[in-house]
């Protein structure tokens, strides 16, 4: 079992709203049984995520106020495909680097996910990040605005993240499914684990 690409005909598409990040458009879609339905799409260039661990079985999140939403979320260190060209796993290089300080030595792919398939287009790919190291702030050049200029950071132990995750204590989707993620793998001892570049 598993999923599988499929596009219903569109008969008609109209854009509704085009924003800095995201679109709406609205898609009247043929139905297996021959009728039209609208369905209203939220199009996202997609996003990177970085779960990192340390040696010590730490996970790394930072917090950040996310407006939509009204709270303050303890998230794996995220960021928008919106460079063309970039690679997936460098744009989570940079993300690891710029909302974090961190490198890492060794990247595979740990999930592949649609944010929220029944309205919106955004995909997300997840990494696992180890062998971290921090850098030296004299050596980050970026500056970060708005929500980003102070992004507070903690290690906490990944039983104690997926704990805290099915406790209702951790709500953003891709802290949780990363979490969650790297709580199977390392019970199965990183054995099965995609390469970085491996396709979506």
């Amino acid at each position: 079992m598993r999923d599988a690409v499929e596009r219903w005909e569109v008969t008609e598409s109209q854009r509704r709203f085009r924003g800095r990040v995201i679109g709406l458009r609205t898609d009247l879609v043929r139905m297996p049984a021959g009728d039209v339905a609208a369905r209203e799409v939220v199009e996202h260039p997609g996003s990177v995520a970085v779960l990192a661990l340390d040696e010590e079985d730490r996970v790394l999140l930072i917090r950040q106020y996310r407006h939509p939403a009204g709270h303050q979320l303890w998230e794996a260190p995220a960021g928008l495909r919106d460079v063309d060209g970039e690679e997936l796993r460098d744009t989570a290089e940079r993300e690891l680097l710029e909302e974090a300080g961190y490198r890492a030595k060794e990247w595979h792919t740990l999930v592949d996910a649609f944010t929220s398939p029944g309205m919106c287009d955004e995909r997300i790919r997840i990494f696992l990040a180890r062998g971290v190291v921090e850098v030296p702030e004299e050596q980050r050049d970026f500056q970060g605005i708005h929500e980003e200029t102070h992004l507070p950071l903690a290690w906490v132990k990944l039983d104690e993240a997926a704990a805290k995750v099915l406790a209702g204590e951790i709500h953003n989707p891709t802290a949780v499914m990363g979490i969650l993620a790297a709580y199977v793998v390392r019970a199965a001892g990183y054995g099965d684990l995609r390469s970085a570049d491996a396709p979506e």
